[in-house]
Protein backbone atom coordinates (compact mmCIF):
# COMPACT_ATOMS: atom_id res chain seq x y z
CA UNK A 1 0.00 0.00 0.00
CA UNK A 2 1.59 3.25 -1.17
CA UNK A 3 1.19 6.54 0.71
CA UNK A 4 3.02 9.88 -0.08
CA UNK A 5 5.40 11.37 2.67
CA UNK A 6 4.82 15.13 3.24
CA UNK A 7 6.68 17.26 5.78
CA UNK A 8 4.51 18.89 8.27
CA UNK A 9 4.54 22.49 8.50
CA UNK A 10 6.69 24.30 11.09
CA UNK A 11 3.72 25.26 13.67
CA UNK A 12 2.63 21.38 13.81
CA UNK A 13 1.73 20.63 17.21
CA UNK A 14 1.90 17.49 19.25
CA UNK A 15 -1.33 14.89 19.48
CA UNK A 16 -1.15 13.94 22.49
CA UNK A 17 0.86 17.18 24.67
CA UNK A 18 0.55 19.85 21.91
CA UNK A 19 3.77 21.00 22.00
CA UNK A 20 5.38 22.03 18.66
CA UNK A 21 6.84 18.63 17.25
CA UNK A 22 9.99 20.21 15.51
CA UNK A 23 11.31 21.09 19.21
CA UNK A 24 11.48 17.99 20.09
CA UNK A 25 12.14 14.54 17.89
CA UNK A 26 9.10 14.07 16.49
CA UNK A 27 7.72 10.87 15.53
CA UNK A 28 4.63 10.70 12.49
CA UNK A 29 1.91 7.85 13.21
CA UNK A 30 -0.40 6.73 10.54
CA UNK A 31 -3.22 3.76 10.59
CA UNK A 32 -2.71 2.05 6.80
CA UNK A 33 -5.46 -0.55 8.22
CA UNK A 34 -8.38 2.43 6.89
CA UNK A 35 -7.16 3.93 3.83
CA UNK A 36 -4.21 5.47 5.26
CA UNK A 37 -5.79 8.21 7.37
CA UNK A 38 -4.27 11.81 7.79
CA UNK A 39 -0.96 11.31 9.89
CA UNK A 40 -0.75 11.94 14.02
CA UNK A 41 2.43 13.75 15.04
CA UNK A 42 3.58 13.33 18.28
CA UNK A 43 6.85 15.06 19.69
CA UNK A 44 8.38 12.40 20.81
CA UNK A 45 8.05 8.67 21.68
CA UNK A 46 6.85 9.33 25.27
CA UNK A 47 3.93 11.12 23.94
CA UNK A 48 3.23 8.16 21.79
CA UNK A 49 3.03 5.87 24.31
CA UNK A 50 1.07 7.72 26.84
CA UNK A 51 -1.33 8.20 23.85
CA UNK A 52 -1.51 4.44 22.99
CA UNK A 53 -1.72 3.79 27.21
CA UNK A 54 -4.53 6.12 27.57
CA UNK A 55 -6.54 5.81 24.47
CA UNK A 56 -6.21 1.35 25.37
CA UNK A 57 -5.00 1.32 21.88
CA UNK A 58 -3.16 -1.89 22.61
CA UNK A 59 -6.52 -3.57 23.96
CA UNK A 60 -6.91 -6.79 22.01
CA UNK A 61 -4.74 -6.01 19.64
CA UNK A 62 -1.90 -7.82 21.01
CA UNK A 63 -0.17 -10.03 18.90
CA UNK A 64 0.22 -13.65 20.24
CA UNK A 65 3.70 -15.39 19.28
CA UNK A 66 4.25 -19.11 19.02
CA UNK A 67 7.83 -20.71 18.10
CA UNK A 68 6.22 -23.11 16.18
Amino acid sequence: MATTIETPANDTVCAYCESPIFAHDPICVRDCTDDCGAPAYFCNYACLSSYIDDEDLTEGDACEWSPE
